[in-house]
């Protein structure tokens, strides 16, 4: 067995074994806490329905996030890269710099005094100005370190500029923007977290119960859901990372 083979069959196994520590995390933290003998106040929390529907909304959070983050940072990555438009690229990762520097719960107390308003959405757009950054800026690497050969190979075809960034350039920049969406998505998981401050739901609403009311059970519970959520999205930009990436590059 080659040392190559070695390398791939270690990377698959620990690819495949991180579900699985998520399956045992949940399920574990889940039986726990179900098979307690909980209070009445406990069990208007912690059952199974509720734990669902928490899930759910955070996990709406989350892709709604990454929808945000891939729609914006995409295609300004796109425009930077142009050669008249090279000299905005600091201006854009600044203004996402500061997303990134800025603690989330200052974001989004400021995103709802600015609005006045609670709701989904004001949960969802200051953390995906939070999570910006790492795709943004990946998406801006890949773009550039795609070999300008290449393009004028392309451009020597007869290819227009549209379709070698279709076919050229934007399929050698995807492990690269890939790498950084992978990044942004475990954020949002954990950002997330804090969008039950402006009533956007989610796991966070768990920990919070759990803390003020001092039940150590519900905290727990919310606390692991939420690490083994961010735990299973990682895992699926791993997957993404594997698989999506052109044939040649993996």
């Amino acid at each position: 067995m080659t040392t190559e083979t070695k390398v791939a069959r270690s990377t698959t196994i620990q690819l495949w074994a991180q579900p699985l520590v998520v399956a045992v995390l949940a399920g574990g933290v889940l039986t726990w806490a179900l098979s307690r003998d909980l209070t009445d106040t406990q069990k208007a929390t912690i059952n199974t329905s509720y734990i669902a529907q928490l899930i759910g909304e955070h996990l709406a959070l989350t892709v709604a996030i990454t929808a945000i983050v891939l729609a914006v940072s995409v295609p300004l990555a796109v425009l930077v890269t142009r050669n008249r438009f090279r000299w905005l690229a600091p201006l854009f990762v600044g203004i996402a710099n500061i997303g990134q520097a800025a603690p989330a719960i200052g974001l989004l107390v400021l995103f709802f005094l600015w609005t006045a308003t609670t709701g989904f959405w004001i949960g969802v757009l200051p953390v995906a100005f939070y999570s910006l950054l790492p795709v943004l800026r990946n998406s801006i690497l890949g773009l550039n370190e795609v070999d300008r050969a290449l393009i004028d190979a392309a451009r020597g075809q007869g290819m227009s500029e549209v379709r070698i960034l279709l076919t050229v350039e934007l399929p050698l920049a995807v492990p690269f923007i890939l790498a950084g969406l992978r990044t942004s998505l475990v954020l949002a998981v954990g950002t997330a977290t804090l969008c039950f401050l402006v009533d956007a739901g989610g796991l966070g609403i768990l920990i919070d119960t759990g803390y003020k009311l001092r039940d150590n059970v519900t905290l727990v519970l919310g606390a692991v859901l939420a690490v083994s959520l961010a735990l299973i999205v990682d895992w699926c930009g791993a997957l993404a990372e594997r698989y999506l990436g052109p044939k040649g590059l993996r």
